[in-house]
């Protein structure tokens, strides 16, 4: 069964809002509001992925925040409204970012850190559950491969607890490398039929982060064009070969929680990377959500791609 069958195909991501912010409440009143939900349905997607930091739902004690719980909800509100599913990601918990700016450390060798996880997924559970129109996002990019041994632990744990609350829920997991495709066949395989293996794809990464001030490795004077950079037609199916092999031999789905290029890119060859990554995704039913809606220096709506939107938005 693929991911589209619950209704999840086509999506973007709506980062920057609960997530990767200052947290303030203009930001949170301003930066996504309910016309951007007419936006995006009318783009012909079906879902959005909502990434959300564990502060905004806890309280520094590890108490519930209800004003959090109450963003939320009404996100899902404006969503079910357009008929658009929601994928809830946690983007950051106590103790593990995929930042490393965010000082977060700890989490997977700290049992305090753990049952605080636990708790927010059964109380996102309790609160949230809605089969077929909520998914469950465990956590977003697990960084280095020595955390796999327990994160399989801590990700068994967390969806036992939830399908005690939430027995229908469709629930993604990622792995390793910041959910790198070939890095799916360590997981533990699936704890039942809707449990979804997440990854992440921005490959090539000298084209789509060309410019990047937080990727050391590159030289952020260097551009990259597409034609440079070498993406043939065979290019995304060897990406995702070991993704697709492993979801073929647990028989679950594939989803693509993000995806993009950067704002330094030019639009044309914006155009062209989503046009060869669509036909990858299109051929082998992949689920995906692009990254960003809005800045984030990968805005699908920022005015830069004026110009292009209308054909970019026909290969998301």
């Amino acid at each position: 069964m693929k991911m589209k069958d619950f209704g999840f195909y086509r999506g973007v991501d709506l980062g920057g809002w609960f997530s990767q912010c200052d947290y303030s409440q203009d930001r949170m009143d301003h930066f996504i509001t309910e016309s951007d939900f007419d936006v995006i349905a009318g783009w012909g997607l079906d879902h959005v992925r909502i990434p959300f930091d564990y502060n905004i739902i806890e309280k520094a004690d590890g108490s519930r925040n209800e004003d959090g719980y109450r963003r939320i909800g009404k996100a899902l509100q404006w969503a079910e409204k357009r008929k658009l599913n929601v994928v809830l990601d946690l983007h950051k918990t106590a103790g593990f970012s995929f930042d490393i700016g965010e000082a977060e450390e700890g989490f997977f060798d700290n049992p305090l850190y753990q049952d605080r996880f636990y708790r927010i997924w059964e109380e996102m559970a309790h609160e949230f559950t809605d089969p077929g129109h909520v998914a469950f996002e465990l956590l977003n990019e697990v960084t280095d491969e020595k955390f796999i041994g327990a994160w399989n632990r801590i990700s068994g744990e967390c969806i036992r607890r939830i399908r005690s609350i939430s027995p229908d829920s469709l629930i993604l997991i990622g792995s390793y490398h910041n959910n790198a495709p070939d890095a799916l066949k360590d997981l533990n395989a699936p704890a039942d039929k809707k449990v979804i293996y997440n990854f992440h794809c921005y490959d090539p990464l000298p084209f789509t982060h060309q410019g990047a001030y937080w990727v050391p490795q590159l030289d952020r004077e260097k551009r990259v064009s597409f034609e440079e950079a070498g993406i043939d037609e065979a290019y995304f199916e060897k990406v995702f070969a070991t993704a697709i092999q492993t979801a073929e031999k647990y028989q679950t789905a594939l989803y693509c929680g993000e995806y993009g290029v950067i704002d330094i890119a030019t639009p044309e060859d914006t155009v062209r990377w989503y046009r060869q990554i669509h036909k990858t995704f299109e051929k082998y039913e992949i689920s995906r959500s692009a990254w960003n809606y809005r800045q984030m220096d990968f805005g699908l709506s920022d005015p830069r791609l004026d110009g292009v939107r209308n054909e970019l938005i026909s290969f998301l």
